[in-house]
């Protein structure tokens, strides 16, 4: 009788557990999908995600959140870095401390000198990449999978591991699109 209590409560302690490794091999699977399609390798695409994770935790303790709002994208270990800060010297301190991540190959320095944006901005921001991805899926030129879209006061960002013709597709789809201020295109040519 003792065993069989022992047995049950090693069960009721690792239900919850369990239930925790279902959710892991379902986001593993979808992970798995994703990276599947993609022109990285899968060694990159985590890659990718540590550098964006380290950036994100060194900015959040290195300046003051009130001041400064600066996102990092990571794709191929080159880095995007959009958003606002104070001064110069902010500027240069936040691209040197992105620089320093280990796997970093590159850096794009978009960061601008202003206040932070208001979250009418954002949620603007937010609109216009879902649109362009929206149109991104609508085109044959270009796997919508293949191309990294950011956007920052209205300012949109490709990023991506493309043939030429496809980037300029892109591009196109991009500079289409309603509430688009501007296009750069950051991607790297595979041709």
């Amino acid at each position: 009788m003792m065993k069989k209590l022992a047995w049950a409560a090693l069960l009721a302690a690792s239900l919850p557990l369990m239930h925790g490794c279902a959710a892991v091999v379902v986001g593993g699977a979808a992970t798995a999908v994703v990276v599947a399609d993609d022109r990285r390798t899968a060694g990159t695409v985590v890659e990718d995600q540590e550098i964006e994770l380290r950036a994100m935790n060194r900015l959040r303790e290195g300046f003051p959140q009130k001041t400064v709002s600066v996102s990092t994208v990571s794709y191929n270990r080159q880095v995007l870095l959009v958003g606002q800060v104070p001064d110069e010297a902010t500027r240069a301190k936040v691209v040197d401390t992105v620089r320093a991540i280990p796997g970093v190959i590159g850096v794009h320095n978009e960061i601008t000198i202003s206040g932070v944006t208001s979250l009418t901005s954002k949620t603007n921001d937010a609109s216009i990449t879902t649109k362009v991805k929206a149109r991104l899926l609508n085109t044959n030129a270009v796997q919508s999978n293949h191309v990294k879209v950011v956007t920052e006061a209205a300012v949109v960002y490709l990023m991506g591991l493309v043939r030429k013709d496809e980037g300029e597709a892109a591009g196109k789809v991009a500079a289409g699109t309603a509430g688009v201020s501007r296009v750069v295109k950051l991607f790297e040519y595979i041709d």
